[in-house]
């Protein structure tokens, strides 16, 4: 009857609501040993795409192409390009140097070139390099009435619009003549400008001594001109050695204030990815993957199915889908690589005689890597979901959910002066200082000032009164004064946080607690001794108890009673006082209400026979007084 008026006031029966929190500890800890095992196979699985030799191959190739000066002038090189005449002598001296390694260093000849060349002996040049620029028209903007006498020529900035499509020059061959660009290969974002594909391009030869003749030829001709505004050298590398992709462009821009702004990419990717027995390890850890990611999938929908709305709720649920997300498009990512390299790669290697674009593949390559990079992010902050249980990460999660709209307002009000102040250095050393040189750079610049990273001597100089006075109130007011509020906020709701929880506020169900637990409850299984020994030692308390109260003179009816009252307290302190009990409310039956009810009257009773004896004392010591 009771069973059924406990099912009838919509509440939970006490096994059944124990019975559930056994089936959420067991259901969480497979879950985390089954995430655990999936983060292991997606650390196994990036780190095997990532390879040691990328980092050095890189800095070998920047070192011969960016570094290398010109003999007799220390310091040309691509780095301090800064004029046309600079560029030229970059080209036919250590570019030119560093792409033909015709001989060995003992100037003997090199070893079987089979029409390729090598770059450090170890390295070969896939094709030939290309050379290509991208002009813009004449009169593409628009000179004030007084200076149109002094000038006839006005070439803005890149974009497609201004862009020049015409032949010049001599016009006889093809780098003089423009080439339409390809839809499929992505587009530079430089300095200056964002430039596309084409324009006007030319092919390296085999050749040492007649890429040399064609050099000449071009300066000689005036191949760079006043409307050009960005030039590309592309080539592509193999190291067998190390089976690694190089694929190098250096970009000389020509804005339209004048001078060259330098830039360069290298990207070492492996492009064959499967060729060791290791390779094919790191393609297993990849099925495996999948295979994760469909069971992982199947749960959430089954989530999604069982809670509906109630699902979007938590936080670690959007996490969950978010990483799905990434991973998927993570798997699209690779199967469209995989399948533009089958593709392509045999092409591209078929004829020597051509440009080789790789610069296609690493891009999309590199996207990959950016993913995949982005994903084991998220796959690692995910396990703050299962660390939550833990005590001290409850008091972290509560402190900055319940400190969260002081913290929207305090941002508010930082933003506000913080924008301010970015404007501010952008609007008076933007024109001076390289940090502030747009409001983007003086807001990082303006970051960096915070974590202790500043030029105080290029604000000066180029303010001597508003640089230390901006740099100084900035300090004040948004080191000395917003952060440590923001500090203060958080310390004084950590403290309110951890006062609830040291008078008795607990987290659900804590992890080291579940896991201690189960392996104490092993341990019991194995040793039933150690059980029974615990057992034996709390009845034997028990009688020495009782035998103190008989020598104090207690008669055996009162000692039983205190022992059943003992053993009732004991049981309904364990019901209803234990921490592990839920914080949800449930409605109590008509048994645990009788149950409550006779408590109190036993309470009463007790209550009641310590004041007698109370005033039995009182009055006899009264009475010794008198």
């Amino acid at each position: 009857m009771a069973e059924a008026s406990r099912w009838h006031l919509g509440g939970t029966p006490k096994p059944k609501l124990q019975y559930r929190k056994d089936v959420e500890i067991r259901t969480t800890l497979q879950e985390l040993l089954l995430y655990l095992i999936f983060l292991i196979n997606l650390c196994i699985l990036t780190f095997g795409m990532v390879n040691p030799h990328m980092y050095y191959l890189n800095k070998v190739m920047a070192s011969l192409f960016l570094d290398t000066s010109v003999p007799g002038e220390e310091r040309t090189n691509f780095r301090s390009i800064r004029s046309i005449t600079d560029f030229w002598k970059f080209m036919e001296g250590p570019f030119l140097e560093g792409l033909y390694w015709d001989s060995w260093y003992n100037s003997n000849d090199l070893y079987d070139l089979k029409n390729t060349s090598r770059i450090y002996y170890e390295n070969i040049l896939l094709g030939v390099p290309r050379v290509r620029q991208l002009k813009v028209r004449n009169n593409t903007c628009k000179v004030y009435s007084s200076f149109q006498s002094l000038m006839n020529e006005c070439y803005d900035k890149y974009t497609s619009k201004n862009e020049d499509l015409s032949d010049f020059g001599l016009k006889s061959d093809s780098e003089w003549k423009y080439s339409t660009p390809n839809r499929s290969s992505p587009w530079h974002w430089g300095f200056v400008g964002i430039y596309r594909n084409g324009g006007y391009i030319f092919t390296l030869s085999k050749s040492k001594s007649e890429t040399r003749s064609k050099f000449i030829n071009l300066r000689l001709n005036s191949w760079i001109t006043r409307s050009t505004r960005v030039i590309f050298i592309d080539f592509s590398l193999y190291n067998a050695n190390v089976n690694l992709f190089c694929i190098i462009r250096l970009v000389a821009e020509f804005p339209a204030t004048g001078g060259i702004l330098t830039s360069w990419q290298f990207y070492s990717v492996k492009l064959l990815r499967y060729v060791s027995n290791y390779d094919y390890f790191i393609a297993s850890c990849e099925i495996t993957f999948c295979i994760f990611l469909i069971v992982f999938t199947t749960q959430e929908i089954q989530k999604m199915r069982e809670f509906k709305s109630a699902y979007f709720q938590s936080i670690w649920n959007w996490l969950e889908l978010l990483l799905l997300v990434l991973c998927f498009v993570a798997i699209a990512f690779n199967v469209y690589c995989n399948i533009q390299i089958s593709l392509l790669l045999g092409q591209l290697l078929k004829n020597t005689e051509k440009y080789s674009d790789f610069y296609f593949l690493a891009y999309w390559h590199i996207y990959y890597n950016n993913i995949i990079a982005i994903t084991i992010f998220f796959a690692w902050i995910k396990i703050f979901k299962f660390i939550s249980f833990n005590k001290t990460m409850s008091q972290l999660s509560s402190t900055l959910s319940r400190c969260m709209k002081d913290i929207v307002g305090f941002a508010i009000m930082f933003f506000i002066i913080f924008f301010a102040y970015a404007q501010l250095g952008f609007l008076v050393f933007g024109s001076q200082v390289d940090d502030f040189s747009t409001f983007q750079n003086s807001i990082f610049a303006q970051f960096r000032i915070i974590l202790g990273d500043f030029n105080f001597a290029g604000i000066q100089q180029a303010n001597r009164i508003l640089g230390p006075i901006y740099f100084i109130t900035f300090i004040f007011f948004v080191f000395f004064v917003l952060l440590n509020m923001f500090l203060a906020i958080i310390n004084d709701t950590y403290a309110e946080v951890k006062a609830d929880y040291s008078i008795g506020r607990r987290p659900d169900f804590e992890l080291g607690k579940m896991i201690k637990k189960s392996y104490n409850n092993a341990l019991e299984k194995l040793k039933l001794k150690k059980a029974q020994k615990d057992e034996s030692k709390e009845s034997k308390k028990s009688e020495d108890l009782a035998e103190q109260a008989r020598r104090e003179g207690f008669d055996e009816t009162e000692i039983q009673s205190a022992e059943k009252m003992k053993k009732w307290k004991e049981r309904l302190e364990k019901k209803y006082y234990s921490t592990e009990i839920q914080d949800d409310y449930q409605p109590v039956t008509q048994q645990e209400f009788r149950d409550l009810f006779l408590y109190a009257v036993e309470l009463e009773k007790e209550l009641h026979y310590v004041s007698l004896k109370l005033n039995r004392v009182m009055r006899k010591v009264s009475a010794l007084q008198y």
